[in-house]
Protein backbone atom coordinates (compact mmCIF):
# COMPACT_ATOMS: atom_id res chain seq x y z
CA UNK A 1 0.00 0.00 0.00
CA UNK A 2 1.36 3.46 -1.21
CA UNK A 3 1.78 6.03 1.59
CA UNK A 4 -0.84 7.88 -0.22
CA UNK A 5 -3.72 5.29 -0.42
CA UNK A 6 -2.95 5.16 3.93
CA UNK A 7 -3.57 8.58 4.30
CA UNK A 8 -6.86 8.71 1.51
CA UNK A 9 -7.96 5.77 3.49
CA UNK A 10 -7.69 7.22 7.16
CA UNK A 11 -9.09 10.55 5.57
CA UNK A 12 -12.07 8.45 4.04
CA UNK A 13 -12.35 6.81 7.78
CA UNK A 14 -12.37 9.79 9.49
CA UNK A 15 -14.68 11.97 7.30
CA UNK A 16 -17.47 8.96 7.45
CA UNK A 17 -16.85 8.97 11.33
CA UNK A 18 -19.26 11.40 12.17
CA UNK A 19 -21.75 10.33 9.44
CA UNK A 20 -22.05 6.84 11.06
CA UNK A 21 -22.07 8.18 14.68
CA UNK A 22 -25.19 9.91 13.42
CA UNK A 23 -26.85 7.43 11.41
CA UNK A 24 -26.32 4.79 14.82
CA UNK A 25 -27.45 7.70 16.84
CA UNK A 26 -30.13 7.47 14.67
CA UNK A 27 -31.34 4.54 14.77
CA UNK A 28 -31.57 3.76 17.90
CA UNK A 29 -33.52 7.29 18.33
CA UNK A 30 -35.86 5.92 15.76
CA UNK A 31 -36.23 2.42 17.38
CA UNK A 32 -36.66 4.45 20.82
CA UNK A 33 -39.63 6.48 19.01
CA UNK A 34 -41.27 3.37 18.07
CA UNK A 35 -41.44 1.87 21.33
CA UNK A 36 -42.89 4.85 22.97
CA UNK A 37 -45.54 5.53 20.51
CA UNK A 38 -46.66 1.62 20.34
CA UNK A 39 -46.43 1.42 24.40
CA UNK A 40 -48.18 5.03 24.59
CA UNK A 41 -51.10 3.55 22.17
CA UNK A 42 -51.03 0.42 23.94
CA UNK A 43 -51.56 2.11 27.20
CA UNK A 44 -54.00 3.99 26.05
CA UNK A 45 -56.10 1.54 24.85
CA UNK A 46 -56.03 -0.11 28.09
CA UNK A 47 -57.32 2.34 29.97
CA UNK A 48 -59.74 3.21 27.05
CA UNK A 49 -61.32 0.66 25.13
CA UNK A 50 -63.09 -2.61 26.19
CA UNK A 51 -62.57 -6.52 24.43
CA UNK A 52 -66.52 -6.60 24.21
CA UNK A 53 -67.00 -3.36 22.32
CA UNK A 54 -65.64 -2.55 19.17
CA UNK A 55 -65.82 1.40 17.94
CA UNK A 56 -66.06 1.45 14.20
CA UNK A 57 -63.39 4.45 12.64
CA UNK A 58 -63.81 3.03 8.70
CA UNK A 59 -67.20 1.68 9.09
CA UNK A 60 -66.46 -2.68 9.51
CA UNK A 61 -62.95 -2.22 7.59
CA UNK A 62 -61.12 -0.54 10.58
CA UNK A 63 -62.35 -0.05 14.11
CA UNK A 64 -61.00 0.09 17.93
CA UNK A 65 -61.13 -3.08 20.31
CA UNK A 66 -59.26 -4.33 22.91
CA UNK A 67 -57.26 -7.74 23.15
CA UNK A 68 -54.63 -9.32 24.57
CA UNK A 69 -52.98 -11.88 21.89
CA UNK A 70 -50.80 -14.86 23.61
CA UNK A 71 -50.13 -15.95 20.02
CA UNK A 72 -49.00 -14.47 16.78
CA UNK A 73 -51.01 -12.79 13.96
CA UNK A 74 -54.23 -14.56 14.23
CA UNK A 75 -53.76 -15.64 17.36
CA UNK A 76 -51.52 -18.70 15.51
CA UNK A 77 -49.36 -20.54 18.37
CA UNK A 78 -51.16 -19.27 22.00
CA UNK A 79 -49.48 -22.17 23.94
CA UNK A 80 -46.34 -21.17 22.75
CA UNK A 81 -45.75 -17.61 24.15
CA UNK A 82 -42.50 -18.18 25.63
CA UNK A 83 -41.14 -18.99 22.05
CA UNK A 84 -42.52 -15.65 20.49
CA UNK A 85 -40.83 -13.96 23.49
CA UNK A 86 -37.52 -15.30 22.06
CA UNK A 87 -37.71 -14.24 18.75
CA UNK A 88 -38.63 -11.09 19.86
CA UNK A 89 -35.81 -10.96 22.09
CA UNK A 90 -33.99 -12.35 19.37
CA UNK A 91 -35.08 -9.71 16.63
CA UNK A 92 -34.12 -6.58 18.88
CA UNK A 93 -31.07 -7.71 19.48
CA UNK A 94 -30.25 -8.55 15.44
CA UNK A 95 -31.41 -4.66 15.35
CA UNK A 96 -29.22 -3.70 17.90
CA UNK A 97 -25.67 -5.58 16.31
CA UNK A 98 -26.93 -4.49 12.88
CA UNK A 99 -27.36 -0.77 14.48
CA UNK A 100 -24.13 -0.28 14.39
CA UNK A 101 -22.92 -2.11 11.56
CA UNK A 102 -25.58 0.70 9.36
CA UNK A 103 -23.92 2.54 6.68
CA UNK A 104 -26.75 3.55 4.64
CA UNK A 105 -29.71 6.07 6.00
CA UNK A 106 -32.47 3.80 4.35
CA UNK A 107 -31.59 1.36 6.22
CA UNK A 108 -31.18 3.21 9.59
CA UNK A 109 -34.58 3.89 8.91
CA UNK A 110 -35.82 0.19 8.76
CA UNK A 111 -33.37 -1.42 11.15
CA UNK A 112 -34.45 1.18 13.48
CA UNK A 113 -37.98 1.01 13.19
CA UNK A 114 -38.42 -2.76 13.19
CA UNK A 115 -36.08 -2.81 15.99
CA UNK A 116 -38.25 -0.84 17.83
CA UNK A 117 -41.08 -2.66 16.96
CA UNK A 118 -39.65 -5.72 18.54
CA UNK A 119 -38.20 -4.26 21.51
CA UNK A 120 -41.83 -3.62 22.04
CA UNK A 121 -43.18 -6.48 21.22
CA UNK A 122 -40.41 -8.38 23.73
CA UNK A 123 -41.35 -5.93 26.34
CA UNK A 124 -45.08 -6.96 26.17
CA UNK A 125 -43.86 -10.90 26.13
CA UNK A 126 -41.42 -10.85 29.06
CA UNK A 127 -43.26 -8.10 31.21
CA UNK A 128 -47.22 -8.26 31.09
CA UNK A 129 -49.53 -10.76 32.50
CA UNK A 130 -49.90 -13.83 33.07
CA UNK A 131 -45.73 -13.66 34.06
CA UNK A 132 -42.39 -13.68 32.29
CA UNK A 133 -41.82 -14.69 28.68
CA UNK A 134 -45.70 -15.84 28.49
CA UNK A 135 -47.01 -11.82 28.28
CA UNK A 136 -49.69 -10.86 26.05
CA UNK A 137 -48.98 -8.76 23.63
CA UNK A 138 -51.75 -5.64 23.74
CA UNK A 139 -53.47 -5.49 20.16
CA UNK A 140 -56.26 -2.82 19.41
CA UNK A 141 -56.28 -2.27 16.13
CA UNK A 142 -59.55 -4.64 14.58
CA UNK A 143 -58.99 -4.88 10.81
CA UNK A 144 -62.43 -6.76 10.24
CA UNK A 145 -63.43 -9.66 10.91
CA UNK A 146 -59.59 -10.95 10.11
CA UNK A 147 -57.32 -9.78 13.35
CA UNK A 148 -57.31 -7.24 16.10
CA UNK A 149 -52.97 -5.73 15.96
CA UNK A 150 -51.10 -2.80 16.84
CA UNK A 151 -48.84 -0.11 16.23
CA UNK A 152 -45.83 -2.52 16.53
CA UNK A 153 -47.10 -4.90 13.98
CA UNK A 154 -48.02 -2.33 11.41
CA UNK A 155 -44.17 -1.30 12.14
CA UNK A 156 -42.71 -4.81 11.57
CA UNK A 157 -44.84 -5.26 8.29
CA UNK A 158 -44.24 -1.76 6.25
CA UNK A 159 -40.37 -2.39 7.55
CA UNK A 160 -40.13 -5.77 6.33
CA UNK A 161 -41.67 -4.89 2.87
CA UNK A 162 -39.35 -1.82 2.54
CA UNK A 163 -36.24 -3.70 3.58
CA UNK A 164 -37.03 -6.94 1.00
CA UNK A 165 -37.78 -3.96 -1.68
CA UNK A 166 -34.04 -2.27 -0.89
CA UNK A 167 -32.37 -5.34 -1.05
CA UNK A 168 -34.23 -6.44 -4.29
CA UNK A 169 -34.16 -3.12 -5.91
CA UNK A 170 -30.71 -1.86 -5.24
CA UNK A 171 -29.22 -4.93 -4.11
CA UNK A 172 -28.25 -2.95 -0.81
CA UNK A 173 -27.84 -4.86 2.48
CA UNK A 174 -27.75 -2.76 5.92
CA UNK A 175 -23.90 -2.90 5.88
CA UNK A 176 -23.31 -1.70 2.26
CA UNK A 177 -21.94 1.46 1.88
CA UNK A 178 -23.04 3.85 -0.46
CA UNK A 179 -20.72 3.82 -3.04
CA UNK A 180 -20.46 0.27 -3.04
CA UNK A 181 -24.22 0.33 -3.63
CA UNK A 182 -23.00 2.87 -6.57
CA UNK A 183 -20.51 0.67 -7.83
CA UNK A 184 -22.97 -2.09 -7.80
CA UNK A 185 -25.40 -0.21 -10.31
CA UNK A 186 -22.74 0.49 -12.47
CA UNK A 187 -21.37 -2.77 -12.82
CA UNK A 188 -25.01 -4.05 -13.43
CA UNK A 189 -25.45 -0.90 -15.88
CA UNK A 190 -22.54 -2.26 -17.67
CA UNK A 191 -23.50 -5.63 -18.16
CA UNK A 192 -27.01 -5.04 -19.66
CA UNK A 193 -25.25 -2.67 -22.54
Amino acid sequence: MRAKDAVRGSTARIAHGPRRTLLVAGTFLLGGLVVLVDQGTKAWAEATLSTQERIPLVGELLGLQMAYNPGAAFSFGEGSTWVFALVAVAAAVAAVVFAFRVRRLRWAVVIGAVGGAAASHAGDRLFRAPGFARGHVVDFLAYGDWFIGNVADIVIVVGAVTGAFLMLHDGSSPEDSPSSSARLSSEEAGERS
